[in-house]
């Protein structure tokens, strides 16, 4: 691309402090935790930064990313954390570097020197950067410069796809995003159907296409369609959730796709970021949703019940399927003096559960834990005598593991 170079003086002179400890071969092997700490207080030097000299900022932060990769070329990165970190980086500098107060022959050089950091991106610390090459183009002028000198090349590579010869370009991803910065809506298209193996991150843009046409159904089935096997559920969930809430269609994105885009770690953590996104749904309609939405598996849900002190529904849930024994025992041992009726309700399904030979790795202790809290929250309860029924006709039953119970509560 032709190259209209401007001094930058202040960026040579500015004494940034990560420029010491970010250059080429800086970081040893075992360095990763290291090099994590020193890009946040890079990140954070350059967001102080922007708050005084926004233009300022945004060549520190070019200059940042120039350095970023070359630091880190010889750290270990297995565990995939120094990635994320640097990824989280690039998330973080990119707005900076597209709303400085640049001018035109500045923006120019900043992306030329972007750009040759992208070929020189091993490992790829710096990709994502190609992905918002629209964004720091700032303007379709200048975003459509760099479309035509990056499109002759991307179809090459696909055409060499198509002969079955191994084909790659790391420019793909900024002549994609200068595209459809610049408007030029068909001929991503075009080019998209040249790839016979497209990549999430490039058909992404395809969608992208169809929904800034209206087509909102159709950018959703387009992305499904081209990806469905390359990627999770969860991230076509989260770009068709994200597409129909842009689109002012809520109530189709939480029926239809929420809960998959929404999925997290535990049951809690699930309905804990779908009552945050859609507050609008009342708590006892999104626990239920969530429940019906995993049929079979409804005792799974009673720690989260149970936190969000839904008690009754708690034990309702644990006595529909299977439930773990430990759980349950927990939460009567927890709740035995604010709510011995819980407690005492969450003791008899822990030993109901044990008696069908449910459970992970159980010893008799836990059947005595789980005795001990169902003796104590009857008493509280005045059912002492009705629970020692419950238990006899619970321990007389030719359930897999009554006679192992007995044997370790002294029963004969």
């Amino acid at each position: 691309m032709p190259s209209t170079t401007e001094p930058t003086a202040r960026k040579s002179a500015y004494p940034w402090a990560f420029r010491a400890r970010f250059r080429r071969g800086g970081s040893g092997w075992r360095g990763s935790r290291l090099a994590i700490g020193r890009i946040s207080e890079a990140v954070d030097e350059v967001l102080r930064m922007q708050r005084l000299d926004p233009l300022l900022a945004a060549q520190g932060a070019v200059l940042f990313l120039q350095r970023l990769s070359p630091a880190l070329a010889d750290v270990d990165s297995s565990t995939g954390a120094l990635g994320n970190a640097a990824h989280g980086a690039v998330q973080a500098l990119v707005p900076v570097i597209a709303k400085a107060p640049a001018t035109a022959s500045q923006r120019v050089a900043w992306l030329e020197s972007l750009f040759a950091a992208l070929q020189e991106d091993d490992p790829p610390y710096i990709e994502s950067v190609g992905e918002a090459w629209g964004e720091l183009c700032v303007t379709e002028e200048l975003a459509s410069r760099w479309a035509d000198e990056l499109l002759p090349t991307v179809r090459r590579v696909h055409q060499d796809r198509q002969a079955g010869k191994f084909g790659w370009f790391t420019g793909t991803a900024a002549c994609l995003s200068a595209l459809y910065k610049a408007q030029r809506h068909d001929e991503l298209l075009q080019v998209l159907d040249l790839n016979p193996r497209p990549s999430w991150h490039e058909s992404v843009w395809g969608a992208r296409v169809l929904l800034a046409k209206g087509q909102v159904e159709e950018g959703i089935a387009y992305l499904e369609r081209r990806c469905a096997q390359q990627v999770s559920p969860g991230a076509l969930a989260s770009f068709a959730e994200d597409a129909l809430l842009q689109a002012g269609q809520r109530q189709q994105a939480y029926e239809r796709y929420a809960r998959t885009a929404h999925q997290a770690n535990s049951r809690l953590a699930t309905y804990r970021s779908l009552a945050k996104a859609y507050p609008e749904i009342g708590s006892d309609q999104l626990l239920r949703d969530l429940i019906r939405s995993t049929p079979g598996e409804e005792g799974k849900w009673f720690a989260t019940a149970k936190t969000l002190k839904r008690y009754d529904l708690a034990l309702e849930l644990a006595q529909v399927s299977p439930c773990d024994p430990k759980t349950l025992t927990r939460a009567a041992r927890d709740h035995l003096t604010k709510e011995p009726e819980f407690a005492l309700g969450a003791a008899k399904a822990a030993l109901a559960w044990i008696a069908t030979g449910h459970g992970y790795e159980l010893t008799g202790l836990d059947v005595l834990e789980a005795y001990r809290h169902l003796q104590e929250s009857a008493r509280l309860c005045g059912q002492g005598s009705a629970v020692e029924v419950w238990l006899q006709d619970l321990l007389s039953d030719d359930k897999p593991a009554v006679v192992w119970m007995r044997r370790g509560l002294g029963m004969r």
